[in-house]
């Protein structure tokens, strides 16, 4: 205790220093934990982009491919749904409800998913967390309404009431224009932090009003045109879908309806369970998980040999300190001792500092990571994994230290009491 209460007075002595050893390996261990609490909230994040739902249904391909076009509006479906065979699933007595995807069409670069209400009724994101709407409502009756992601109308400075024109296929510039069939922005949802910010809602009639006068993929010209207030006044049931998204009444009948599911005889049809497709796709980013947390390690080993760099620049400067503590009756090893403490007191101190920070900025900046990103981080105490990586950084400071002590006991033992001005 004696050697503690010194080591504190020897960096008091040295505090200009001290505060600066401390505040950077403070601002270290506060990326280093800042990271890995990003690290584990963006992978459950991930695995909760789509939540609550237990299958996702659609033509027999991969399991990546139809997690990355149902889910993440990212590449083309093999092959569509028959309509027929969605309506099969969603009146199965096992199902509680069904949500039909229909992709395809896009907007200035973002894509237009066509789908039922139930989407908005059904469909949750993160911790079991509903879409809620910053503005306007849900598409109701009329399918030239479109309700906008969070980033599409922030992007594009939409609001409600314009009138916006789509795009046949998926490229950041389309040739061909639904400008005949302009769409009426009713709402805009809430931002999520999930590919639900970057996608058109429309209406599965809205979907089938765009194509309702389309032959083999080619729009009909002259009198073979169907205007909107044609199609408005007529029944577009959609023949076909690219996907659809099912809840179960109970979870014990996921597999056996995932079963039922990929040998249903109607046409070939393949069903994921989402959480195990998101971890599977996840899985593929762990170079680049690992590459993070490894470069965090760098900056926490930087900041201790910056601590290490501190104390043995000031060796030569403290013989003088040095040879009053033997003259007192110091044995070399209390003098290595002290420099083991220091070492250890400015890394506690920058450890217990960079947790401070770390809570400052997660208390600052929660709602908006939430709100813009989607994750969650709470202002919970360090998990094990955390506590780990803490006590590894002391430990690592003790060894770092072991330096600057063998010198100091070294030159204690040279110096005797002879005193070096």
């Amino acid at each position: 205790m004696y050697l503690f209460r010194l080591a504190l007075g020897s960096l008091a002595n040295r505090r200009f220093t001290a505060l600066l050893t401390v505040l950077a390996i403070a601002l270290s261990v506060c990326l280093l934990l800042a990271v890995e609490r990003v690290r584990s909230e963006a992978r459950a994040s991930f695995a909760s982009t789509i939540s609550g739902t237990d299958l996702i249904v659609g033509a027999r391909s991969g399991s990546l491919n139809l997690l990355l076009y149902s889910v993440f509006r990212i590449g083309n479906a093999t092959n569509n749904i028959r309509w027929e065979s969605f309506q099969h699933f969603a009146e199965h007595p096992r199902v509680k409800w069904a949500i039909p995807i229909s992709l395809g069409d896009s907007h200035r670069g973002y894509r237009v998913m066509g789908t039922s209400p139930a989407y908005f009724a059904h469909y949750h994101y993160g911790r079991g967390q509903p879409l809620r709407f910053s503005a306007g409502r849900a598409f109701a009756t009329d399918p030239f309404e479109v309700v906008l992601g969070a980033e599409v109308a922030e992007a594009l400075g939409y609001q409600l009431g314009e009138r916006i024109v789509l795009a046949h296929g998926v490229a950041s510039v389309s040739l061909v224009q639904h400008d005949d069939k302009p769409f009426s922005v009713v709402g805009i949802l809430a931002r999520t932090g999930t590919p639900v910010d970057r996608t058109l809602h429309i209406s599965l009639a809205g979907m089938e009003a765009l194509h309702v006068d389309w032959h083999n993929g080619v729009p009909a010209r002259g009198a073979g045109r169907i205007s909107a207030e044609q199609a408005r006044q007529m029944k577009l049931q959609p023949k076909a879908i690219t996907a659809f998204l099912l809840g179960l009444h109970s979870k014990a009948a996921t597999f056996a309806l995932q079963r039922e599911i990929n040998e249903y005889r109607g046409e070939p049809l393949l069903a994921i369970l989402p959480g195990v497709a998101l971890q599977e796709l996840w899985s593929l980013m762990g170079t680049a998980e690992q590459a993070l947390f490894v470069v965090s390690l760098c900056v926490v080993l930087t900041g201790l040999i910056g601590m290490l760099t501190a104390i043995l620049t000031s060796l030569n400067e403290r013989r003088r300190e040095m040879a009053i503590l033997r003259s007192v009756g110091a044995r070399p090893w209390h003098v290595a001792s002290l420099l083991v403490l220091e070492a250890f007191a400015l890394t506690l101190a920058g450890v217990l500092l960079g947790l401070a920070l770390l809570y400052l900025a997660i208390a600052a900046s929660q709602g908006y990571v939430q709100s813009r990103y989607g994750l969650y981080l709470p202002l919970a105490l360090p998990g094990a994994h955390e506590w780990a990586l803490l006590g590894t950084i002391l430990c690592a400071a003790l060894l770092l230290s072991a330096l600057p002590a063998w010198r100091a006991y070294r030159q204690s033992l040279a110096d005797g009491l002879t005193i070096r001005l």
